[in-house]
C-alpha cells in the first residue's frame, strides 16, 4: 500500500498534498475508525508530510539559487527554529 501511495502522491502538487493531507488529520481527530485503518491513515499522513518537505526543501534551494544568482551574496538560514 505504501509504495503505490508514494508515486500517487509524487504526482500531486503542494497544495494538493496539503489538503490531502488536512483530510487525514480531521478523519483521525474525528475518531470512531479501528486501529488499521488508523496505522493507514498516519503512514499516509507521513508519506504526505514527506513529500511536502521535500517540496518545501527544493523550494528553498531555488530560492537560495536565485538569491545567488542576482548578486545577493548573503545567505540567510530560512528556518524560524
Amino acid at each position: 500500500m505504501a509504495k503505490d501511495y508514494k508515486t500517487e502522491v509524487e504526482k500531486m502538487s503542494f497544495e494538493e498534498s496539503i489538503k490531502t493531507l488536512e483530510d487525514l488529520v480531521k478523519e483521525l481527530e474525528a475518531g470512531g475508525i479501528d486501529l488499521d485503518k488508523s496505522i493507514e491513515i498516519y503512514e499516509k499522513a507521513v508519506i504526505l508530510r514527506n513529500h511536502c518537505r521535500t517540496i518545501l526543501d527544493e523550494s528553498e534551494r531555488r530560492i537560495q539559487k536565485i538569491m545567488e544568482s542576482s548578486g545577493v551574496i548573503k545567505t540567510e538560514d530560512m528556518d524560524e527554529n
